[in-house]
């Protein structure tokens, strides 16, 4: 981008904080229109593909202010400016209350507790059943002493659909009817069928503070010391307990490493890169991973790190080999680590493949700065557009279509296993593979997979970028 571009986008948004908005009944959220067009204009990874963010798309105030008019809320402008919702951009959001977003990221949500997948009831192409696949601690379904691996069929009574489960699983508060999965000792899903039981299960949402260090178990694999995690969440306040896992690993002299991100959907880019600095540690100071922005920007670069953000050292392990579990609910975050490391060390992934998610998104306040500070007490909005793609050292992307795995291993409801167990079916394929070096694939069959609970909540499956970002002002001048 040539100087005088920039220069003219400056100017653009002199010009456009100077005007008046001339509909005395909605000058409120006229104020909100015009913060989501400035903010999508200078961050949207999408910009040039859209050609009312274009920096000439307006010749004068009016013209601008009619525009904003145009539009009677915030999320219909911002709906407008997304490039192709169904195929490219699936991942941007605008929020009416960023207290609650900054929460989530801050792992508080509200949860009963109970992580699940859904499925299609065999024989059928609209009934639903559900598997519990997680039982978080300390939670409302942890005290009615639910496990991973029950089987629900009806909520309040009433049997899941493809078109009601959304709406009666979204409830703060349900009960839902347990079931019993009957694979009738064939092999094969056709016969299968799933009956009802008797037992009902009162479940209410409440904010909860998940620690996404959910397990981590040291397992002797042939005199081998194999560490295991179950990694579900990107989330800075909970990078001290990461580190702790991974000091627990150092001090058991641990060759081998099982990181199970399945159902880790995302989060901090930063704590993402120092997992990379835990899983290796040989290459601080080396690029990690390289963030691509719109033509307002330049490039970011995150490196190996030898601290936390805390300031703590980072306990490192010094592998050249690690073995990431994975599924369908592996999102972002999860992805960028594969796929940062694999330009450094040998990348073993069993399970299913990944979401296919590579943009990174950043929450941009109504502030001069976009910045939390100084955000326009007036209202309570802020926008979580796509900001950049992330690809590794060798400018390699996560595909679309997801990252593969080497190891091919579907988490079947018929038998989840425990989680941290060695005979739980993906944990056990990553312990065969250190133990036997076997390259094959190993596919339960299994029924059709059609949600999960991570989908239910707003904003789950963000890669986010929380520093700032290098702006491209100076740079490119003729």
């Amino acid at each position: 981008m040539k100087m005088k571009s920039i220069l003219f986008v400056l100017s653009l948004f002199i010009l456009s904080s100077c005007f008046n908005d001339t509909d005395d009944n909605g000058i409120f959220i006229g104020d909100i229109n015009d913060f989501v067009w400035k903010g999508m204009n200078v961050f949207y990874l999408y910009k040039a593909d859209v050609s009312d963010l274009a920096n000439d798309r307006f010749t004068s105030d009016q013209e601008y202010t009619d525009y904003l008019n145009s539009f009677n809320s915030p999320e219909t402008l911002f709906e407008g400016l997304i490039y192709e919702r169904e195929t490219v951009d699936k991942f941007s959001w605008i929020v009416d209350d960023y207290i609650a977003l900054e929460q989530l990221f801050d792992g508080i949500i509200r949860s009963n507790g109970m992580e699940f997948n859904l499925y299609l009831a065999p024989g059928s192409s609209t009934e639903v059943f559900g598997a519990i696949r997680l039982v978080l601690p300390n939670s409302e379904a942890s005290e009615a002493n639910l496990q991973r691996g029950q089987i629900f069929n009806s909520v309040d009574g009433t049997m899941l659909n493809d078109s009601n489960f959304q709406t009666l699983l979204g409830q703060d508060s349900y009960t839902i009817d347990l079931a019993t999965y009957n694979d009738n000792g064939t092999p094969q899903t056709s016969d299968d069928t799933i009956e009802s039981d008797t037992e009902s299960v009162l479940l209410t949402k409440v904010p909860y503070t998940e620690n996404p260090v959910f397990k981590t178990e040291i397992i002797d694999v042939n005199g081998q010391n194999v560490g295991y995690l179950m990694y579900n969440g990107f989330v800075r306040d909970f990078e001290s307990e990461l580190n702790a896992a991974f000091l627990t690993f150092a001090n058991a002299n641990i060759q081998h490493l099982v990181l199970d991100v399945r159902y880790n959907p995302g989060g901090t880019i930063t704590v993402a890169a120092n997992l990379g600095s835990m899983i290796t540690g040989q290459f601080t100071g080396q690029v990690f991973t390289k963030l691509e922005f719109n033509e307002n920007f330049d490039t970011s670069f995150y490196n190996f790190e030898s601290t936390i953000s805390s300031g703590q050292g980072i306990n490192s392990l010094n592998l050249n080999k690690v073995y990431v579990l994975t599924s369908g609910s592996s999102a972002s975050a999860s992805e960028m680590v594969i796929n940062s490391l694999k330009p450094y060390i040998n990348v073993v992934q069993i399970g299913t493949t990944t979401t296919g998610k590579s943009q990174a998104s950043r929450t941009i306040y109504d502030s001069s700065d976009f910045n939390r500070q100084g955000a326009n007490p007036n209202h309570t909005y802020a926008m979580q557009p796509l900001v950049a793609i992330s690809v590794n050292r060798n400018d390699g992307q996560v595909p679309s279509s997801g990252l593969v795995p080497n190891i091919e291993v579907t988490e079947s409801p018929i038998f989840f296993g425990e989680i941290g167990n060695p005979t739980e079916p993906l944990l056990a394929a990553a312990l065969d593979e250190i133990a036997n070096g076997r390259s094959a694939t190993s596919i339960f069959e299994s029924v059709e997979i059609i949600g999960e609970s991570n989908d239910l909540i707003p904003f789950s499956k963000e890669m986010y970028i929380d520093r700032d970002i290098p702006m491209l002002w100076n740079n490119n001048q003729e």
